[in-house]
């Protein structure tokens, strides 16, 4: 064998085994998220840059292309300019060191989800559905069997015992197991398909987390919506939710407090119903105390120290200490006022822009994630957790790659050889 040809076969091996360790990473995430409910972060991390790695030695002079391309779409444009927004209001913030504490949890991961969704697609190896789908029943019957045996794999793991240790392995579960099982039915491996969602929705629905479960219902749901209704109304309906959502959110407390029966409340008191309504409010009336511009960047940790916070009344300061507003569209409005609220419902609006060019079933199931990720996102935890990035990074990298699988099956389809 020449030498250029052994070369070249030594190159194309090293490339192969960079993006199967990327594959293997990403499909293994939800597994890992059960045993260690943290470790998406270093996962889409190391999976980002053994992809990075591969497209580089495949092909350099395209890599840069690749990844700045979406950068200069009218979606890519608004989403560097929210991001823009975050680091300006870094000139107001009264905590620099924690708002930057909070930005190197966050920037990083998105960053490492970013490229992950730009150069893995179409580089997927063919075992990694598979392989995805094997973690994603393994994740869901350990949460289930784990539970129902008072938490047996989390005392001998020497973990914390407490039911919601599951509670970010079920919510990475929402958001991947619909983009895994649209790849699973591409490649028709369709029984594996209904596998995934079977088993993801049994670790989801035996979890303590009502967002998990909320978000399921709200995934399936507009899933199913989208399936049926023609493409104008099935993108109306997530955009109206959405608005909703981003507009609805600084006054949600007090609109909840007043409509919101006290028998509700019983039936969600493990999901701590009155506390979240108690909560919102508390963070609602900061946001009408100071709804220009925000008290900064990663301050809700410790929101009640901010100056905004002692111009409310005394009663609303107490929560203000949780934490965050568990509400990630009030922590916009909260942290970055109303220009971070603005440019964040641009960011989506032109999302559903982009999701409408999709075909059947793809833009049934991306509607579906956008609507589970929402729904949790307006009930649940810090908008900026790393953890959260990585889930959503993870999801989008398979949503796209179900995208590319289709591409290149019309291409073969067309191809007269």
């Amino acid at each position: 064998m020449p030498a250029t040809a052994h070369g070249q076969t030594r190159s194309a091996r090293t490339i192969n085994r960079l993006y199967a360790a990327g594959a293997i990473l990403l499909a293994i995430l939800p597994l890992a998220m059960v045993l260690a409910n943290r470790s998406s972060p270093a996962f889409i991390g190391l999976a980002a840059l053994a992809f990075l790695a591969g497209r580089f030695f495949e092909d350099r002079h395209t890599l840069a292309p690749r990844v700045l391309a979406p950068l200069g779409t009218p979606l890519g444009l608004a989403a560097l300019a929210f991001l823009a927004w975050c680091l300006v209001s870094f000139a107001w913030t009264p905590f620099p060191s924690a708002s930057l504490r909070v930005l190197g949890e966050f920037l990083p991961t998105l960053i490492a989800a970013y490229l992950l969704t730009c150069l893995a697609p179409g580089r997927i190896p063919a075992f990694a559905p598979r392989l995805a789908a094997g973690a994603i029943v393994l994740a869901g019957s350990i949460i289930a069997v784990d539970l129902a045996s008072d938490l047996a794999l989390e005392r001998a793991l020497g973990h914390r015992m407490a039911a919601f240790v599951h509670n970010r392995p079920a919510l990475t579960l929402d958001l991947v197991a619909g983009p895994v099982a649209l790849v699973l039915w591409r490649i028709r491996a369709r029984g594996l398909a209904f596998a995934t969602l079977a088993f993801a929705a049994l670790g989801v629905l035996r979890s303590i987390s009502g967002a998990a479960q909320l978000g399921l219902l709200a995934g399936a749901g507009l899933f199913g919506l989208a399936r049926l209704l023609p493409v104008r109304a099935g993108i109306g309906l997530a955009g109206l939710g959405l608005g909703l959502a981003v507009a609805l959110a600084p006054v949600e407390g007090d609109l909840l407090a007043k409509v919101m029966p006290e028998a509700a409340h019983e039936r969600l008191v493990q999901s701590s119903s009155r506390a979240r309504v108690a909560i919102a409010r508390s963070f609602g009336a900061v946001v009408a105390a100071e709804p220009w511009r925000g008290a900064g960047f990663g301050t809700s940790a410790r929101f009640a120290e901010t100056p905004v916070a002692g111009t409310v009344a005394p009663e609303m300061r107490v929560l203000l200490g949780v934490g965050h507003p568990h509400n990630s569209f009030l922590q916009a409005w909260a942290e970055l006022g109303l220009p971070g609220a603005l440019l964040g419902a641009l960011v989506l609006m032109l999302m559903l822009g982009r999701l409408a060019g999709l075909r059947q079933p793809d833009r049934a199931a991306a509607l579906g994630l956008v609507a589970c990720a929402a729904a949790i996102a307006f009930v649940e935890h810090n908008g900026w957790a790393a953890w959260w990035t990585a889930g959503l990074g993870a999801a989008i990298t398979w949503m796209r790659e179900a995208a590319t699988l289709r591409t290149e099956t019309r291409s073969e389809m067309d191809d007269p050889a």
